[in-house]
């Protein structure tokens, strides 16, 4: 990326949106896989036809070859959901405990120790050369597309056409399509096979075509830098080259949860805030685990200040490098422990801005299943599914739907 934009950060400019597309569930909103979303289907549309014949000459001259922007348009076409997609992203943001209970579900952690076991040599190998950590570079994977299980089936030209043409961030996009016509040029995929996300990111860890531009790397030298197949050793080789390049530390965490002694000064909390390992342990602060401490800054992460508290290095502002969300990159740092076999964040959130602590909110989920109101499973995330199911049950008994958790709700399902 240029300019100091973030991968993320340029593809999701202006929208609250913290999750990505892997991080949804079939089920209650929380870390479990549902099947891949069938993909857009292209609709007759004169105006885009008209913008891709202008646009062809724009390639052209841009030192695209006319048989590649040709056999990249063959068989392209207009994607009204992607458009859909684009003005529709949600603005509602997860507390970091929702976030956790998503990127480290006990379904993504099974799965990342199972693909963190299976690609251990390889990630070594990557580890060798970028000095990125494999387990910090398996999290970005199991946050991304879920190990691979959700990389995406949209294809990216017709994606990128269409939001190019919708105009919103023409510009913006009209760039990623070019990048995406230089990917063609150079052979590394076909235009059948370039599929990805309904906003063009691609791959195992989900690359926009600037980024991999700059980043992708052939690690497994068959001289094509290969991020859409089964093999992902060349997206986790190609994260690690993003991640080194951005600044990582080889050996220093991303960061840890951190307990706080009693009187603490709340005024050092805070990013900017940094000092070094040395002076917090003086104050009395110390890891959870038991670890060494290191420099940075301490965070408060629970609902309304208090709940756990996480020291965050400068690795930590590395990895917002790929995603320009706090806690997106907790969820990374987190998800990388986890895979290490370290266990879940120790302190309690603490109740949400409705009253309900994780456990009612299971209660909840559990007890509206039983009911007949399918909840899809029962992490204490309200999702779209959970949501539904409230929506559902106050309809049944005459209540006002809001769809809506509450203590009151708990109480009269109890």
């Amino acid at each position: 990326m240029t300019g100091g934009l973030t991968r993320r950060g340029a593809l999701l400019a202006g929208s609250a949106a913290l999750l990505s597309a892997c991080m949804s569930s079939g089920r209650s909103g929380g870390g479990g896989y549902r099947a891949p979303d069938a993909a857009p289907r292209a609709v007759p549309n004169a105006g885009w036809d008209a913008w891709v014949e202008g646009f062809k000459g724009r390639a052209v001259s841009r030192g695209i070859p006319s048989g590649t922007v040709d056999a990249a348009f063959r068989g392209a076409g207009f994607l009204p959901e992607v458009i859909e997609r684009d003005r529709n992203q949600t603005e509602f943001k997860r507390s970091l405990e929702d976030y956790l209970n998503i990127a480290a579900s006990d379904e993504r952690v099974s799965l990342g120790r199972q693909k963190f076991a299976q690609y251990g040599g390889v990630l070594s190998q990557i580890e060798s050369r970028y000095g990125v950590e494999g387990h910090v570079v398996a999290a970005v994977w199991g946050l991304e597309s879920f190990f691979g299980t959700r990389r995406g089936n949209v294809p990216v030209i017709s994606a990128l056409s269409t939001l190019a043409y919708e105009g919103r961030r023409g510009e913006f996009f009209e760039s990623q399509l070019v990048a995406a016509l230089k990917i063609l040029q150079a052979g590394d995929v076909s235009a059948g096979g370039m599929v990805g996300s309904w906003a063009g990111a691609m791959g195992h860890t989900q690359f926009i075509p600037t980024s991999y531009l700059a980043y992708a790397v052939d690690f497994t030298g068959d001289g094509r830098r290969d991020i859409w197949g089964e093999d992902p050793t060349d997206s986790l080789a190609s994260t690690a080259a993003y991640l080194a390049k951005s600044g990582w530390t080889r050996g220093l965490p991303w960061g840890m949860e951190v307990v706080l002694p009693a009187g603490f000064n709340a005024g050092l909390l805070g990013r900017g805030k940094g000092q070094s390992a040395e002076a917090w342990a003086a104050q009395g602060v110390r890891s959870a685990d038991g670890r060494a401490l290191a420099g940075g800054s301490i965070i408060a992460g629970g609902n309304g200040g208090g709940g756990p508290h996480f020291l965050l290095t400068q690795n930590f502002a590395t990895i917002l490098r790929y995603n320009n969300a706090q806690n997106y990159a907790i969820g990374v740092g987190h998800l990388s422990d986890r895979l290490l076999g370290r266990g879940p964040v120790q302190a309690s959130f603490g109740p949400d801005a409705s009253g309900m602590t994780q456990a009612d909110r299971q209660e909840l989920q559990r007890l509206l299943t039983a009911a007949g109101f399918d909840t899809g499973g029962s992490d204490g995330v309200i999702g779209t599914k959970t949501r539904e199911a409230i929506s559902a049950y106050q309809a049944s008994v005459g209540l006002p739907v809001t769809g809506e958790p509450s203590l009151e709700l708990l109480r009269r399902l109890r």
